[in-house]
């Protein structure tokens, strides 16, 4: 079968999923139509083909300990001089981004691996572009913000086009925390968003 790219992440929707791609193509970022607007939890992986169902079944499993949480976009950030991207920042839902991802990374999983980089989850909206579109890019959406409650993951596959298409989506198997739990419940480990609820 051969090797196959894949990734998963969090999808941005709709109105602002277009609407960042739209930007992002408009700033000149010729990859902006090829990947749908997200945050990343795994990043490009080269498999096996017929590892596919392994890693579906594990992130089946993934899911089904995750709760809804909130995920809130507001302004903006970059990694330059280190890497070419600016980016929306995560103003609300980082730490349940950060212990999804290290749940699909996890040792014993089909997808185990070191990141080149430590995990900082945001949403890219120009990368590898000149430095003026950067700028421009940075500017222009530091006021951007978008609100919604996260309820799960999807799995991506890059085609031999270069387009990221979705193979299939992952619903959190558990519910949002309730909103009347105490201040010292809202600050328990197990009350993070998609912590496991046991």
């Amino acid at each position: 079968m051969g090797t196959v790219t894949i990734g998963v992440s969090i999808a941005v929707p709709e109105p602002h999923g277009s609407a960042l791609q739209e930007l992002r193509a408009g700033f000149g970022d010729a990859a902006a139509h090829a990947i749908p607007t997200h945050i990343t939890l795994l990043p490009p992986t080269e498999i096996d083909g017929t590892l596919v169902p392994a890693v579906e079944a594990h992130l089946v499993e993934v899911a089904g300990i995750g709760r809804a949480f909130p995920l809130r976009l507001s302004g903006t950030g970059t990694f330059r001089p280190l890497s070419p991207v600016v980016y929306m920042r995560i103003a609300a839902g980082a730490e349940s981004c950060a212990w999804l991802q290290q749940q699909i990374r996890a040792a014993s999983g089909p997808v185990a691996r070191e990141l080149q980089f430590p995990y900082h989850p945001h949403v890219t909206v120009a990368h590898g572009i000149d430095d003026a579109a950067m700028d421009r890019a940075f500017d222009e959406l530091a006021d951007y913000e978008a609100d919604w409650l996260c309820t799960g993951f999807a799995l991506y596959e890059q085609g031999s086009d270069g387009v990221w298409r979705k193979l299939r989506e992952f619903p959190f198997g558990g519910s949002m925390v309730p909103s009347q739990s105490t201040p010292a419940e809202q600050h328990a480990p197990v009350e993070q968003g998609t912590l496991p609820a046991r």
